[in-house]
């Protein structure tokens, strides 16, 4: 890979020539010529021919280490050869019955295996429609209207939870979300444990409180495992559910997800990305009573109104091949603990890097992953504090100067290693000690780049 001189952006253009004309192309198809919101980068991002362990090509031929890792889904890293081997298998088989098959009980019985909660299984065709099941199962089991999320919290793209997460924090609906949906939405502070305690307690028209389990954003503004504790009291006094939203710590902070590794056992769990080992899927999984309400059998036997729920590719023959290779391997292996602690060995590299460089910013997260503070304020803070919640929330979600983390990501890129949007990202067991020393390395040559640009001090 080689660097031309020029500014950031001038050396960007010059290694990423047909990434540009694609992204040219693009634009006349796609809006913003993006097919997800966080593939977006300013000028245009890098478009990629083949991945394989913790690296990926780009068409331009330039390698990368990757800590996109799938949107985090590839926790055994890209193209892992078991995974390929069985849906290359399925693939000959057919991929779509549109039936029951063998594979959807193999999956399903080692995710109720696996994971603490998972009395029962109801695989979905991603994470947004495993919340949004969630949330309408909890409203049909309590009779109640409103779910209580929290600032910041993420839970996919369906209209109840479309907004107070990057913006909008005072639970106005963002454009096209139906003021009366937003109504029936409670947004609770997940820096405040007491302040949440009241708000749940002051009313009694709460059908379910869902969290992240980390944090909002992977841990982008952490919680303390205090506020799970909490929840878990509060919500069981009062039968009221408890959702987990596990889509990205499901089968990564543990074989059993975060709610394994904080001990703290909710009442209904969604699932996506490492599930379907790369591929599309999802699940809502939990108490049987609650998921009750979606069989057949006992919703007749009850006398109550089945809650009707569909999905062309919820449990596809080619997601359940990769789901079981992928689920197997976490349970028998090590392997959150290998990604864990190359997470853990990164950000430690990257904050000293920050310290010799002279540079007010932050890297920090847990279990298998890490975010980038850019400290817009210039306030003393250490990585310590933020994963003790001692920083404010709202100062974790201000923007940086604008251009900032684009010109960090494409400085990335030119020594050849591609962050998340965060910025930040996610490890996997792929990542290796050459994979630190090249990321180490690139973040040390970015910052220098940056200051000569005048975007650092």
């Amino acid at each position: 890979m080689s660097v031309a001189h020029g500014t950031i952006v001038d050396r960007y253009h010059e290694l990423t020539r047909t990434s540009r004309r694609l992204a040219a192309e693009a634009r006349e198809i796609f809006p913003s010529g993006v097919t997800h919101d966080a593939r977006h980068l300013e000028p245009y991002g890098v478009y990629v021919t083949h991945a394989r362990g913790s690296r990926k090509w780009d068409v331009d031929g330039n390698e990368l280490v990757d800590y996109g890792g799938g949107h985090g889904s590839l926790l055994l890293g890209h193209s892992h050869p078991e995974i390929t081997a069985a849906v290359h298998e399925q693939l000959d088989k057919g991929t779509h019955f549109g039936s029951n098959h063998e594979l959807e009980i193999r999956w399903g019985r080692l995710v109720q295996q696996m994971v603490p909660c998972a009395e029962r299984v109801r695989f979905t065709n991603s994470g947004t429609e495993a919340t949004l099941l969630a949330m309408r199962l909890c409203r049909a089991y309590t009779g109640k209207a409103k779910i209580m999320r929290f600032v910041g919290h993420f839970h996919g793209w369906h209209d109840h939870a479309a907004f107070g997460v990057g913006n909008h924090f005072d639970g106005t609906p963002t454009p096209g979300v139906l003021p009366q949906i937003a109504e029936n939405v409670v947004l609770a502070p997940p820096w405040d444990i007491e302040k949440t305690r009241e708000m749940f307690t002051s009313r009694d028209d709460i059908a379910a409180v869902i969290v992240e389990t980390t944090g909002s954003t992977w841990g982008q503004v952490p919680i303390k495992a205090d506020l799970l504790h909490a929840l878990r009291e509060m919500t069981a006094e009062r039968d009221v559910p408890l959702i987990f939203d596990e889509v990205i710590s499901g089968f990564r902070c543990s074989p059993g997800g975060a709610q394994q590794a904080w001990g703290v056992t909710p009442d209904l769990t969604t699932l996506a990305k490492i599930l379907a080992g790369g591929l599309p899927g999802g699940a809502l999984v939990g108490r049987k009573d609650v998921l009750d309400l979606i069989d057949h059998y006992e919703t007749a036997a009850a006398g109550r109104e089945k809650v009707p729920h569909h999905g062309t590719y919820n449990a596809n023959p080619l997601s359940a091949a990769a789901g079981i290779v992928m689920l197997e391997a976490i349970r028998t292996t090590d392997a959150c603990e290998r990604a864990n602690d190359y997470a853990r060995r990164l950000r430690e590299e990257l904050n000293r890097v920050l310290a010799d460089e002279g540079v007010n910013w932050s890297v920090y997260g847990t279990f298998s992953g890490f975010h980038v503070f850019t400290n817009p304020h210039d306030e003393p803070i250490t990585a310590a504090d933020i994963d003790a919640c001692r920083y404010d929330f709202h100062a974790l979600k201000v923007p940086p100067r604008p251009g900032l983390i684009a010109k960090l990501r494409m400085g990335m890129i030119l020594h050849g290693v591609d962050l998340f949007v965060w910025p930040g990202g996610v490890t996997s067991t792929a990542h290796t000690d050459a994979d630190l020393t090249r990321t180490v390395d690139a973040f040390r040559q970015t910052l220098r780049l940056l200051k000569e640009e005048g975007e650092v001090a």
